[in-house]
């Protein structure tokens, strides 16, 4: 590698090997140059250095080393100048496109020059094979090998600067200019798959930005001038790519702006949504996806009414029937009826993602998103009032499709007004973004809505109708396509019809019993049925009598309640299993599914490797067999000069020439020049020795009188300028003598002069130095008190602290033991408590105990009923022993007055919280209970029926009082 003392040094090299022309050897002089370590230190010079490095670049068409001289610029005057930076950028972006414009006008047809579908890939087998069968080359190839690659050397450039200014904050304005120009150039050339691949590079540039952000010199999108910057570049590319037809790429433009926003969480101008919203309805009128068309259109003419303030009425009904329009021409259907389980899915996630691109909300909240649907879509529009700007043809044509009932007429009645629709549209001046509105395009959809509706009326009226009749009711379309129109409605559910060509008729409706609309008919048929009947006879309430035996209703509640606990089991297990199975059939699927992926991706990638290692050996024999044919075509080439200059024809013809031969011939006729040349060089110098000598004899006596004549001239000088010397030394000798003579009358006043100022002097020194001594000693005793101070300072607080610690420590020490009190009490409390609650709870036990022994013996012996009945007495005994041993002081039964009063009656009185009145000759036992449970005994059906649906047998000591108490 060169090594310069200075950086002109190096550029003066590369121009002198430039003016030889040795390019290469200059380009890499200057590339190690710039590739040093050495030169680090920004200059003018390096400046210039780059300018003539980016020129050879650009003449050798060498793409990467000026991206690697461009990058280590960039580091060395990135702190320094960053403006040079840029002004190389452009002086390289610059000569590329003058090279490109030059190449594309020495080209006569470039349209055929240009017809390369990928400008980074190599050239095709077939190509190399034509160019070395053929002799002479056509026309096209030779304008494909001038203008191909210079296209391809401009395209790397716009990707190489990309690449350098990426991510810097101080060359944001450089870099979305080098993105507008290399968008205009796929646009002005045509080059989709340069600017699939350039939209990529810019998305990931992006990314990488929100992904490192501790970058040195990140630009910052909260500022505005960056945020106005990466949005214009976006938007141009949005524009590129419906210019260019990419709609897939302008759709994910559309995404990238929106992403872009909702990073910063604002929200554009409202120029800017014009424009956004314009190319999304173009984006979404393109994929035939009517409904989100519909929506960016509403959504556009929300935007010009509110905010564009020089738009015409006429601009505006114009741009409103387009809304109008767009809408009607959604699909009266959902399409997703008969969809699978995963494609709902996967639709519901595309619909809100869309939503979230027609809403433009920088903050979505899921749980505030609404499902765009045609109906939500009219109502929006009448809501809005898009309704009242519109022109009266669309009025009209809303009204009759959508309100209307016409099923023979209606067809007609839209006819002519579509066909006066179909001639409305054309340049909106007061609207710049949306250049042009023509709703001629939307009469297609319309005509097929009008179809939709017309079958859809009819099949409501008529059950069977001719093919020819019908036809003459839809004039639109031939019946088969009519045909293919209700093929689809038929599928989605919206019509139900059949058509039958043998008999020439088409069938509406369906016969089955299980079609929408009988069932439909017969449910409100069955449920009008169900009135008159209880109309005309009333439901008779059966009133319960008191008489009917309470077990074998309680036996039917029982047995119903565990029939239907055995059911809802069964049901439930059979739900899970249904699950189970469901779960591992599609975790099969998915297994399968992942080990097919992986073995196709496996052998994908075994493919590709083996492709790529094939292509990469042909690609290196194919780059040495041209080096060897260039090399070979190179030393023909010399051959023949050498043999045109000495008038000697060529030893080997062309057709018979090989390698090996040539560089056989070039080394023989190397080595005769070479011979030649030291032939003549010997006689050459033998002829200039000779020479020299005679010239040097000849100037030897002239040289010798030069001399002499030169000796005496200097010799007669030098004695003339020492008379000078010596004369201007006398003179100034005797002016000196009198200048002292003048100045010595004045000494005696100098002296005195002296000794005042030096007294003076004296006394003003004695004086500073008295006062310095002065201040040093009180700064001197200043500084002792404030030390004294400060040790009784820091010693008091000292004492304060060790007091304060002493203090907090016995504080803390009467705390603990507090604390450890307070346990040892709770614990003491703690156990007594348990200790009554265990004694509580044994004799609730007892009592429930004794309880459920007499309501089995009340229970048990059901066929001594009348003479139970008979004896009272013996009724109430067990009633009454109960609360007798539980609560001794209660008291006794309330006196019988022969009134029965039925038990179920006293206890749900009981739990109401209301005293039963007194029970006259009360035979069922005493009206006042102590044992203070009525809940107990109430709920004790409740609780069983608990118990036996969470898994456990149910008790069967339930009573037919407490079931009616509990329903009543």
């Amino acid at each position: 590698m060169a090594t310069f003392a200075r950086p002109e040094n190096a550029l003066k090299r590369a121009e002198e090997l430039i003016n030889v022309g040795q390019k290469q050897e200059a380009l890499e002089a200057l590339h190690s140059f710039i590739t040093s370590r050495r030169y680090r230190a920004w200059t003018r010079t390096h400046e210039k250095i780059l300018f003539k490095y980016v020129e050879l670049c650009v003449d050798m068409r060498r793409g990467r080393h000026a991206k690697d001289g461009l990058i280590q610029y960039r580091s060395i005057c990135q702190q320094v100048n960053i403006n040079s930076l840029e002004e190389v950028i452009k002086h390289f972006m610059q000569l590329s496109t003058e090279k490109a414009e030059l190449a594309r006008s020495q080209a006569q047809a470039l349209e055929e020059a240009l017809d390369v579908d990928d400008l980074e890939a190599d050239r095709r087998p077939e190509d190399l094979m034509l160019s070395y069968v053929s002799g002479e080359k056509g026309k096209e190839r030779s304008d494909r090998e001038l203008v191909t690659p210079w296209f391809k050397f401009l395209w790397e450039t716009y990707r190489t600067v990309l690449e350098i200014l990426r991510n810097n904050s101080r060359l944001e304005a450089l870099y979305a200019m080098t993105a507008h120009r290399a968008f205009q150039f796929c646009k002005q050339y045509k080059r989709t798959t340069e600017f699939r691949r350039l939209c990529e590079i810019i998305r990931n540039h992006l990314a990488n930005l929100n992904k490192y952000r501790d970058q040195r010199d990140r630009p910052d999108l909260t500022a505005p001038e960056s945020l106005q910057l990466y949005l214009d570049t976006r938007f141009e590319q949005l524009k590129v790519a419906t210019e260019l037809e990419l709609w897939q790429e302008a759709f994910r433009s559309i995404e990238d702006i929106h992403g872009l926003m909702c990073m910063v969480k604002k929200t554009p101008k409202s120029s800017l949504m014009v424009v956004y919203f314009a190319k999304l309805s173009e984006i979404f009128w393109m994929s035939s996806n009517h409904l989100y068309h519909a929506y960016a259109w509403l959504k556009l003419y929300s935007l010009q009414k509110s905010f564009n303030k020089n738009l015409s009425q006429k601009d505006l009904q114009l741009i409103a029937s387009s809304v109008v329009l767009a809408a009607l021409s959604v699909p009266p259907y959902d399409r997703s009826s008969d969809a699978s389980h995963l494609e709902l899915e996967n639709e519901k996630e595309r619909s809100l993602r869309v939503a979230n691109l027609i809403a433009f909300d920088v903050e979505p909240k899921p749980e505030s998103r609404e499902v765009l649907s045609r109906t939500l879509l009219l109502s929006d529009l009448l809501s809005k009032g898009v309704m009242t700007c519109v022109t009266q043809e669309v009025k009209d044509l809303y009204h009759i499709l959508e309100h209307e009932f016409l099923p023979l007429d209606l067809a007609l009645k839209v006819q002519p007004l579509l066909a006066k629709i179909s001639k409305l549209g054309g340049k909106l001046a007061s609207a710049s973004s949306v250049p042009e509105v023509q709703l001629s395009k939307y009469v297609p959809s319309l005509e097929k809505l009008a179809t939709l509706r017309s079958l859809q009326q009819v099949s409501q009226v008529y059950h069977t109708m001719n093919i020819d009749n019908l036809s003459k009711t839809i004039p639109f379309f031939d019946f088969s396509v009519v045909e293919k129109i209700s093929v689809d409605a038929v599928k989605h559910n919206f019509l139900a019809m059949k058509v039958d060509y043998m008999k020439g008729a088409v069938f509406f409706g369906n016969k089955n019993l299980e079609s929408e609309g009988l069932r439909h008919h017969l449910a409100t048929f069955a449920e009008s049925l169900s009135k008159a009947r209880i109309m005309i006879h009333p439901p008779v309430k059966r009133e319960l009598k008191s008489g009917e035996t309470l077990s074998d209703l309680v036996e039917t509640v029982e047995k119903e309640h565990r029939r239907l606990l055995a059911r809802k089991s069964i049901i439930e297990k059979r739900k899970e299993e249904q699950e189970r199975q469901l779960l591992e059939m599609e975790r099969e699927e998915e297994a399968k599914r992942l080990k097919l992926q992986k073995i196709t991706e496996e052998a994908e990638q075994r493919r590709l490797a083996s492709e790529f290692e094939q292509m990469k050996n042909q690609r290196i024999l194919r780059e040495i067999e041209e080096r060897e044919l260039e090399e070979a075509q190179a030393l023909l080439q010399e051959a023949e000069k050498r043999s045109k200059k000495k008038g000697k024809k060529a030893v080997l013809e062309g057709e018979k020439i090989t390698k090996q031969s040539l560089m056989e011939l070039a080394l023989s006729e190397q080595l005769k020049e070479r011979q030649e040349m030291e032939k003549k060089l010997q006689k050459l110098v033998k002829t200039m020795d000779y020479l020299e000598r005679a010239k040097r004899e000849e100037a030897a006596p002239l040289i010798e009188a030069a001399f002499q004549r030169r000796l005496a001239e200097e010799e007669a000088l030098h004695d003339r300028e020492q008379h000078q010397e010596i004369e201007l030394s006398r003179q100034r000798h005797a002016g000196d003598l009198e200048e002292k003579k003048r100045l010595g009358r004045m000494s005696e006043s100098k002296n005195l002069f002296q000794e005042r100022v030096v007294s003076r002097r004296e006394a003003e020194f004695n004086r500073l130095e008295k006062e310095r001594e002065e201040r040093i000693n009180q700064i001197i005793q200043s500084r002792k008190q404030e030390r004294e101070a400060k040790r009784k300072f820091i010693y008091y607080l000292r004492c304060e602290e060790e007091r304060q610690t002493r203090l907090r420590e016995e504080e803390e020490a009467r705390k603990r033991e507090e604390m450890e009190r307070r346990k040892r009490e709770e614990a003491e409390r703690k156990a007594k408590l348990d200790e009554i609650a265990e004694k509580q709870r044994q004799r609730e036990r007892e009592l429930e105990e004794k309880e459920r022994q007499r309501r089995e013996e009340l229970l048990g012996k059901p066929s001594s009923g009348p003479s139970r009945l008979a004896d009272p007495s013996a009724m109430s005994r067990p009633v009454e022993a109960a609360p007798t041993a539980t609560a001794p002081a209660a008291a006794a039964a309330a006196p019988t007055s022969g009134k029965y009063v039925p038990r179920f009656k006293r206890v749900a009185a009981e739990e109401r919280g209301v005293q039963p009145p007194p029970a006259e000759n009360d035979w069922w036992g005493s009206g006042n209970r102590m044992d203070d449970r009525p809940t107990q005994h109430s709920d004790r059906w409740r609780d069983d029926r608990k118990t036996s649906f969470g898994g456990g047998p149910p008790k069967s000591t339930s009573t037919w009082s407490s079931s009616r108490t509990h329903d009543r």
